[in-house]
């Protein structure tokens, strides 16, 4: 009897590793996981995102080789559903400002072939008035459409690094000196796609904002993360509770489209 036990105890324990090896874990951020300054030596600037031609704003350039670089989870994938990371802009106290796009710099985890993004469509959603933790303030602009997707010939992680970008249904005039929070999510939702159960996205922080335009109107250590999947609702990325140090939760590759 004691013998059968330990079998069907042992099958158990077997079954578990598994179950364990084959199971996927989903990450809220991709890690540098070291000091990389010795590669810095060999990194070139790559140019600002094409789609910063008549850009509003641009928080700059992640650098690949900062130990500091940082990639934020944010998207939905059938692996990690409706996770978004904002970013926020300062207006001016003077003037107003039409916006008709965001753009993100992420990577997908999933390498080519493609499709990577499916389908080529992207969320939108524009807020004022957060309150982290816990309030994610009102929406002025929420909606989809469809997604561009271009390479920008940086590797942060080994990844290929994607300019995402999705237009407006329609534009948005912005009030002066008001903060907004930001968001775009690429989709990979097609069943049939196995990228979709296998990957998730991360959008990159920039730690020189290298290529910026406007930069300042970023305000420093205002990005949050929101996902019922992690069970977060709103909080701000230097928040201790997720485990970033002061350069890599400051500011976020990212940008707006528009014109005065």
């Amino acid at each position: 009897m004691k013998r059968i036990l330990f079998v069907a105890m042992l099958i158990a324990v077997l079954n578990l590793a598994v179950i364990a090896q084959d199971t996927r874990k989903p990450a809220t951020v991709l890690s540098h996981g070291g000091d990389a300054s010795a590669q810095q030596s060999s990194f070139g600037w790559g140019p600002a995102p094409a789609a910063c031609t008549g850009c509003l704003f641009y928080g700059g350039d992640v650098n690949p080789a900062d130990p500091n670089v940082q990639g934020f989870a944010n998207g939905n994938t059938l692996l990690v559903p409706d996770t978004q990371t904002y970013g926020a802009v300062t207006t001016p106290k003077t003037g107003h400002f039409v916006t008709t796009g965001i753009f993100f710099n992420e990577e997908s985890t999933v390498a080519p072939p493609p499709p990577i993004f499916d389908p080529m469509t992207a969320t939108y959603d524009i807020r004022v008035m957060a309150k982290p933790p816990g309030d994610c303030g009102v929406s002025l602009a929420s909606g989809s459409g469809p997604m561009t997707a271009t390479m920008t010939g940086r590797f942060p992680f080994s990844l290929a690094e994607y300019t995402t970008t999705v237009m407006f249904g329609s534009p948005l005039t912005s009030a002066s000196s008001t903060t907004y929070w930001l968001n775009v999510s690429p989709q990979c939702t097609n069943s049939g796609n196995p990228n979709c159960s296998a990957g998730e996205y991360f959008v990159n922080n920039t730690t020189q904002k290298t290529g910026s335009v406007n930069g300042s109107a970023q305000p420093t250590g205002q990005m949050l993360f929101n996902s019922s999947l992690f069970g977060f609702t709103c909080v701000n990325w230097c928040d201790p509770s997720l485990g970033q140090n002061a350069q890599q939760c400051a500011d976020l590759s990212f940008g707006t489209l528009g014109h005065h």
